[in-house]
């Protein structure tokens, strides 16, 4: 969706989308640490207005805020001032809705005040970078809601289209072609993945496959490329759930980062 302003000076992008659920199963899963950590990135949240918020962004470095709004199950909001050098504040507000079913309408709006359109692209990137993670979330809510878990994310920089990037990043890890429904099982080394295609998305801007693990184990992985003008961002989130979740994410972490620098290495 297009930014929206008004005459104040305020900008903002909104996003909505339906996910299963509780109300309660939701607000766990956006606004506790435990729960980001389990579909977003790893998180920690001191739960009342006024508390402190950080984001471990992996690969794309950190955030703080503060807690703003806090009203379980239903509303929940932040702010973060120091998001990037010399940009204003930019305040999230996060509504969730009851629907029949065990369902719930989840509205996410980031705004900002400025007097000029400096900082419209971030506001772009900020909605543009969501869609991958909220389906990441449907299949959490869906098949893990509640369980044990532990995330990171790993990222390289290829010098070359993000077309051919993702086919080199798809045809390595044993998912090119792959379409939602399938069973994909990558190669051995650095870990197998092997799993469900839950969602394939494929854009000038943007591809990503979700996919819910089985092997290494009980997880979901997004996989994608992101354009970056000529160039393209190859990248890996992986959450794995489990008592033992967290001894796996940090053995696993550092031979994924290895093995996507090697794979995307620049010649020279």
């Amino acid at each position: 969706m297009p930014i929206k302003k008004d005459e104040t000076g305020k900008r903002w992008v909104e996003m909505q989308f339906v996910t299963p659920g509780t109300p309660e199963q939701v607000w766990r899963a956006i606004a506790t640490g435990p729960g980001n950590t389990a579909w977003f990135t790893k998180t920690t949240i001191d739960e009342h207005v006024g508390g402190r918020l950080h984001f471990d962004l992996g690969p794309n470095g950190a955030s703080t805020g503060e807690v703003t709004i806090w009203e379980p199950p239903f509303r929940f909001g932040y702010v973060e001032r120091e998001w990037s050098e010399g940009a204003p504040p930019v305040a999230t507000e996060i509504t969730v809705t009851s629907r029949s079913g065990d369902r719930c309408v989840v509205r996410m709006v980031h705004s900002l005040f400025a007097s000029t359109d400096d900082w419209d692209d971030q506001l772009e990137g900020f909605e543009s970078g969501w869609p991958g993670l909220f389906e990441v979330l449907r299949v959490y809510l869906s098949h893990f809601a509640g369980e044990k878990a532990a995330s990171f994310s790993v990222m390289a920089n290829s010098e070359v289209d993000q077309l051919s990037t993702w086919r080199r990043l798809t045809e390595t890890l044993g998912l090119a072609g792959a379409n939602v429904g399938e069973e994909r099982n990558g190669p051995q080394q650095p870990a197998r993945l092997s799993g469900i295609v839950e969602r394939v998305r494929q854009d000038d801007k943007q591809r990503f496959i979700v996919l819910r693990l089985n092997a290494p184990a009980p997880g979901i992985a997004l996989i994608g490329t992101y354009d970056t003008d000529g160039s393209a961002n190859a990248s890996m989130a992986l959450y794995l759930y489990g008592d033992d979740a967290k001894q796996r994410a940090a053995e696993g972490e550092p031979k994924w980062r290895n093995w996507f620098g090697e794979t995307f290495k620049h010649p020279g």
